[in-house]
């Protein structure tokens, strides 16, 4: 099997972290592999923000669950209430990812860049997580995301969607996961 196939193959999302820091030059390398990503019109639409603060990422993670408190689904509530749920699994580094608001297909391009970004981190032996539920910090213009718009420096005209929780797993082998039977037809 090829190596590029191999690393899809394994890639898993970590949700339980060690401690241990990621060098930035490793932090570099991945985020470099996220932007070469395709982008619609290459456009590029994309904002890359590392986060290795740990004081700073709890705070992230207790606001962020303050604002779902009041979310309409219950699941998601439910997680905003458990004080032992941190929205980046205590992950030692995250990549928040901000997209340009006025580009042609800026979710699309963000996501192809955050695919390559994992795929990256495993081929570095580190742990990843895509995480969705930082999207309800910045899903509104609040006073509270306003104010993190300006300590994380987010580009005017660019909006933070996801993040990436990033570390080394404490599992040495996290399971496959099962996978849908039935999703490809070929026609030859």
């Amino acid at each position: 099997m090829n190596e590029t196939l191999n690393t899809i193959l394994k890639r898993r999302s970590c949700r339980i972290f060690k401690e241990d820091k990621i060098d930035k030059s490793i932090l570099k390398e991945i985020i470099k592999a996220g932007t070469y990503a395709p982008s619609a019109m290459n456009q590029q639409p994309w904002h890359f923000t590392v986060i290795s603060n740990k004081k700073l990422l709890d705070k992230i993670s207790f606001d962020t669950k303050e604002i779902a408190k009041n979310h309409p689904l219950e699941y998601i509530r439910g997680y905003a209430t458990n004080e032992k749920f941190h929205i980046f699994y205590n992950a030692p580094s995250i990549i928040l990812i901000s997209h340009m608001e006025n580009a042609y297909e800026p979710k699309v391009d963000c996501a192809a860049a955050t695919e390559n970004i994992l795929l990256a981190a495993t081929s570095f032996g580190i742990g990843s997580c895509w995480v969705e539920f930082i999207s309800y910090l910045f899903e509104k213009e609040t006073e509270i995301s306003k104010k993190y718009v300006e300590i994380l420096e987010i580009p005017s005209g660019y909006k933070p969607i996801h993040a990436i929780a990033l570390g080394y797993s404490k599992l040495d082998n996290i399971p496959v996961p099962k996978h849908k039977e039935n999703t490809v037809n070929f026609i030859d």
